[in-house]
């Protein structure tokens, strides 16, 4: 069997795959703070809410 045809049988077994929502499990997220990170489900009402309002951005390459 090629890498190839191995390739994609992988691929559509994953595809194949669902779950319920009561099987998943929910995605931490961190971010940095003061100099270290911490996740934000730590963080109090006031700081979650100033985290939902970040935006992100992209710095223009130099040249």
């Amino acid at each position: 069997m090629s890498e190839n045809s191995t390739r994609s049988t992988h691929e559509a077994d994953a595809s194949a795959i669902t779950l319920a929502d009561d099987e998943r499990q929910p995605c931490e997220v961190w971010t940095r703070v003061m100099g270290y990170h911490r996740p934000v489900s730590s963080f109090n009402t006031g700081k979650q809410g100033e985290y939902a309002e970040r935006k992100c951005f992209a710095e223009p390459a130099l040249g």
